[in-house]
């Protein structure tokens, strides 16, 4: 097996990042995306950084991406038989260890580490990183994406005392326990978290930040996208992102039906994931489907819509995080919550009239809502957008959320350089 050998590797005063993540830029994923703005800051900070991700895409395995790169300062090995798609719980399993096993490989051959930055994609990750510290004397930075094995004991796909949930549970505690500082993205997930191994002292609530270098609102008039889709004197009713069992679509879906002889309203779905069957399945004429865009039109895409849907399930709240909440606010469109207000979008939206909630199953409710934002003044809906991003620019901004998770790598890090040195 060849090293990975950079120039810089082997003077004592380095820093180096190891970072294990199944999905990375270009893949579309939010995962890759937020991984890739902390790598590459980390560089900026002096640091050599190596990440070790999939050849393959995470949504779509059939497209291929360069087995070495070096983006924004951050070396990037991409490992084969990784990502196999999401066909099945056993097809991600297969690629899950397959990753494990090739990390812990791979990263014997960085040369000196002193820091694993670990997501939970695949969730089974933190077994890379357990092995690789213990082997290579480095600490372990735990960045919780989402929990499992709760989000599939909360879907019905694996009973709460079986097994493989056990299993999950007992690696869990294991990366809890050894990880120097554990990073999650709202308090809903720091208190399941916690439910698992106290880590109060070391837990950092740090939400993901928006695509801030692709993001800025796009006035409809000068939006090529609506254009291109026919989406012109249309209110735009938009869900983009992973379409999964997470984010359930069957009421907004429903409320389509019933609303599908106005021709006022568009619901455009953008993404992919198990969900886009459901949606296409339902042939609504109101309805449009569409796959995830380049992120270079993002801009266009997301600030074609009116207002933007965003889903969640009763049950994962604090298992999963809403990312896309964000591109909404940073294109200053106002947000439609399907789900439980007792969540973390609904902390948002409380902070200030950002959007409304509607309940998973009030079908009845989400249309006269709907149509209620039919007769509303643009003007209204504007200002409400406009608070987002307002909102997003003082408190959630990249360079803020991303500098304090870099600062969290950090943390420490200099005392054990000078000690291995």
């Amino acid at each position: 097996m060849a090293p990975i050998s950079p120039a810089k590797r082997d003077l004592p005063t380095a820093r180096t990042l190891l970072i294990l993540s199944q999905v990375y830029l270009p893949d579309p994923a939010s995962v890759g995306q937020h991984v890739a703005d902390a790598a590459a800051e980390m560089a900026r900070r002096g640091w050599r950084v190596v990440v070790l991700t999939s050849r393959n895409g995470y949504d779509d395995p059939s497209v291929r991406y360069p087995s070495r790169e070096v983006r924004d300062g951050v070396e990037i090995v991409r490992l084969p038989w990784c990502s196999f798609g999401k066909g099945s719980i056993a097809v991600r399993l297969i690629g899950g260890f397959s990753f494990v096993i090739q990390s812990i490989l791979r990263g014997l051959a960085v040369g000196r580490v002193n820091v694993i930055l670990v997501s939970t994609s695949p969730p089974m990750a933190s077994l890379g990183a357990l092995a690789l510290a213990w082997l290579r004397r480095a600490s372990i930075k735990f960045w919780i994406m989402d929990l499992n094995p709760d989000q599939m004991v909360v879907l019905g796909r694996l009973a709460p005392h079986s097994v493989p949930v056990r299993v999950f549970d007992w690696i869990n505690r294991r990366i809890l326990r050894r990880a120097e500082d554990v990073v999650v993205l709202d308090r809903f997930m720091a208190d399941r978290v916690n439910a698992k191994l106290q880590v109060r002292e070391k837990l950092s609530i740090i939400p993901p930040w928006p695509l801030d270098d692709y993001l800025a609102p796009v006035p409809h008039s000068e939006n090529p996208f609506r254009v291109a889709h026919g989406l012109q004197r249309k209110f735009v009713v938009m869900y983009s992102g992973n379409h999964g069992p997470t984010n359930p679509f069957t009421t907004i879906l429903e409320a389509a039906a019933a609303l599908r002889d106005d021709a006022r309203i568009v619901f455009v779905f953008i993404g992919g994931g198990v969900g886009k069957r459901e949606v296409e399945s339902a042939g609504l004429p109101n309805v449009l489907s569409l796959p995830y865009q380049p992120l270079d039109t993002l801009r266009y895409s997301l600030s074609a819509a009116d207002v933007h849907l965003v889903t969640i399930g009763d049950e994962v709240v604090g298992v999963v995080h809403p990312c896309k909440v964000y591109g909404a606010m940073a294109v200053a469109r106002p947000i439609l919550l399907l789900g439980p207000s007792e969540s973390h979008v609904g902390d948002i939206l409380g902070v200030a009239s950002l959007g409304w909630t509607i309940r998973h199953g009030d079908v009845a409710g989400a249309v006269a809502l709907l149509r209620s934002l039919l007769a509303m003044a643009p003007a209204d809906l504007e200002a409400r957008g406009e608070r987002g991003r307002a909102l997003l620019a003082s408190k959630l901004s990249k360079a803020a959320l991303c500098g304090r998770l870099c600062d969290v790598v950090e943390r420490g890090s200099r005392d054990r350089v000078a000690q291995d040195s």
